[in-house]
């Protein structure tokens, strides 16, 4: 049986994902698995385009900034003193915080673009922002999706501890 891709179902992706020039951004070394329906597990246009497809049929998403990862926001980039963060920090290493102003819960990742001295720069833009993208996908599976995972709006099972992101 080949169900289609529809509300409440899991579905697995193989993908890739190129600027518009074609320069592979993303080659999608691994398939792409999330839960279909209005979950936010996978950008709404490409869900949109998902829709009603079958096994071995392929969309091609073509998506504005504001359609993916946004645009790019300077009052995301931040200037801190070294000593206020991680011993052993290096350029490109990863660390969450908050915005100044920021309630507790509203964790940002950033990423440390530059250290001089004692001060480190950390950007919370997303590495893709201001980026259009051509997300091109197969669909390689569908199965319904099980009540626990309709629940908790994420996709479980052996090789999926964690919820599925985009």
């Amino acid at each position: 049986m080949n169900m289609p891709v529809a509300k409440d179902t899991v579905v697995t992706l193989d993908y890739n994902v190129t600027d518009p020039d074609g320069e592979v951004l993303d080659e999608g070394r691994e398939p792409l698995v999330y839960l279909h329906g209005g979950y936010d597990d996978i950008f709404p246009r490409i869900e949109e385009a998902l829709q009603n497809k079958k096994i071995g049929e392929t969309v091609v998403v073509k998506l504005q900034p504001d359609e993916a990862f946004g645009e790019y926001d300077p009052t995301l980039v931040q200037m801190e003193s070294l000593s206020n963060l991680p011993e052993g920090l290096e350029v490109g290493m990863a660390v969450e915080g908050a915005p100044e102003g920021a309630e507790e819960d509203e964790l940002v990742l950033y990423r440390v673009t530059d250290i001089t001295g004692d001060k480190v720069i950390l950007d919370g833009n997303h590495p893709l922002a201001s980026s259009a993208l051509v997300f091109t996908c197969t669909v390689t599976a569908v199965r319904p999706a099980g009540a626990e995972e309709i629940r908790h709006g994420h996709v479980h099972g052996d090789e999926h501890d964690e919820p599925t992101c985009h």
